[in-house]
């Protein structure tokens, strides 16, 4: 499964929206010049919260709907096109420009991204109960550098 990075987004305070640079450096701690209050919370010994990626077909679809979300207004670090969404699940690593992330967790929406909602109703991307539609957080496996454009490969369990 193949896809490609649409946008690379980060805020140098942290939280929501971030906004788009050309390329930046995956680190096992996150994505160079964002900040992120969780890198310290350890996942096998790199942080599981690193980088958070969300889809931009999702995002399109979103807008259909009348939501008012944009690229990187729910704080994704990595927008991602042409990936089947709905097939993630956690484990999975995922070959990004340079770098290498697993998939740790779906990410709960919470009230600080509700403005891309209609009626703020951020639950709409709950894995919980709209699976297939939320962002996901990963830890970082390899560190690099990753651009607008890049290739983003889904890896086989045996890495291929």
């Amino acid at each position: 499964m193949n896809g490609v990075v649409h946008s690379v987004n980060v805020r140098a305070d942290g939280g929501a929206p971030k906004f788009p640079v050309k390329a930046a450096k995956i680190h096992l701690d996150g994505v160079q010049g964002d900040f992120n209050k969780f890198r310290t919370e350890r996942k096998a010994g790199a942080s599981g919260r690193a980088v958070t990626l969300f889809s931009l077909e999702r995002i399109e679809d979103l807008q259909k709907e009348g939501h008012p979300i944009e690229v990187g207004s729910t704080g994704e670090n990595l927008t991602i096109e042409g990936i089947d969404w709905p097939s993630l699940q956690v484990g999975m690593r995922v070959r990004v420009g340079e770098a290498t992330v697993e998939l740790s967790e779906p990410c709960a929406p919470c009230s600080k991204i509700g403005e891309s909602f209609v009626e703020g109703r951020f639950s709409r991307i709950d894995h919980e109960l709209q699976r297939g539609w939320s962002r996901w957080l990963a830890c970082v496996v390899e560190e690099g550098m990753v651009s607008t454009g890049d290739d983003v490969f889904v890896l086989l369990p045996d890495g291929s």
